[in-house]
């Protein structure tokens, strides 16, 4: 790699790098929630204790 290459190298990487040229970053604006399951009816299950002689 010669001289020329490697500045443009720089270059390059100094211009991926540059804040003004990412949009990145998040907007305040813009709330994503999760999607939704197909399957999901919105119920939760009941708590299911174990019997008191029960060993795991």
């Amino acid at each position: 790699m010669n001289e020329y290459e490697y500045n443009q190298m720089l270059d390059d990487i100094a211009w991926a790098l540059d804040d003004s040229t990412q949009d990145n970053m998040p907007s305040a604006q813009v709330i994503r929630l999760p999607p939704r399951a197909a399957n999901d009816n919105g119920l939760e299950w009941p708590l299911l204790p174990f019997p008191d002689d029960f060993i795991a």
